[in-house]
C-alpha cells in the first residue's frame, strides 16, 4: 500500500474515531471517514484497504501506546505496588480522557477486534494483561495486597470494571465525571486489595 506524505493517515484514524463513534462500526462508510477527514474518498484507499484495517490500526495504535507505558512503568524499582497500580490505572484513563470518542470506540468495538487472531494488537492486549496480573501478584507477594486474592479474577474484575465505566462516562459524561469515576476505581480496588 503507498504510503503520501503528512499527516493524511492520521487524519483519516482520527476521523474514523469520531464516525465509528458516532455512527457504529459497521454502518459507518469509507465516504464519511473521508469528508470528516477532509480529504477524497479514493485517497483513503491509499492508506488502508478497507474500514477493517483502518480498525485494526487504530485499535494497535492504542494497545501499543497502553502497553508501552505500562511496561515501563512495571520496571520502575522506585515504586511500590500500591504506587505502580495508582500509575497502571492512570494510563488507561488519561489516555481517554481527551477523547470520548476513542472511549466509546474501545467499548463498543474491542470485543470484534479481540477475536481475530493473529494481530499485532491482540499480543499488545495480552501482554497488558498480563501485566497487571503480575502487578496484583506481586503486590500479593510483598504483603502490600491481600494474599488470598485469585489473581486473575481481580485482573477481568478490575479491567471489565474500567471498561464498563468509561462505556457510560463515553455516552454520559455528565452522569460519570472521568475524574471521579478515576478516584473511586482507584479507592474501590486499594481498599480490597489491602490487607
Amino acid at each position: 500500500m503507498r504510503r503520501k506524505e503528512g499527516n493524511k493517515e492520521q487524519d483519516i484514524l482520527n476521523a474514523a474515531v469520531e464516525v465509528f463513534a458516532s455512527e457504529g462500526y459497521y454502518p459507518a462508510k469509507i465516504s464519511e471517514i473521508a469528508e470528516k477527514a477532509k480529504i477524497a474518498t479514493g485517497s483513503v484507499y491509499l492508506y488502508f484497504k478497507n474500514k477493517d484495517e483502518i480498525l485494526i490500526k487504530i485499535f494497535e495504535g492504542l494497545w501499543k501506546k497502553i502497553f508501552e507505558q505500562v511496561q515501563t512503568l512495571s520496571l520502575r524499582d522506585d515504586l511500590n505496588p500500591i504506587e505502580k497500580l495508582d500509575a497502571f490505572i492512570d494510563v488507561v484513563f488519561d489516555l481517554f480522557t481527551a477523547s470520548p470518542a476513542l472511549a466509546l470506540v474501545f467499548v463498543r468495538e474491542q470485543p470484534l477486534i479481540l477475536n481475530t487472531k493473529g494481530l499485532k494488537l491482540v499480543q499488545y492486549y495480552d501482554d497488558f494483561l498480563n501485566l497487571g496480573e503480575g502487578l496484583i501478584q506481586s503486590g500479593i507477594d510483598s504483603g502490600d495486597f491481600n494474599k488470598n486474592l485469585n489473581v486473575n479474577i481481580v485482573k477481568n474484575f478490575t479491567f471489565g470494571g474500567v471498561r464498563y465505566l468509561l462505556h457510560q462516562w463515553a455516552l454520559k459524561p455528565k452522569y460519570f465525571p472521568l475524574n471521579q469515576v478515576r478516584q473511586d476505581v482507584k479507592f474501590i480496588i486499594k481498599k480490597g486489595l489491602l490487607v
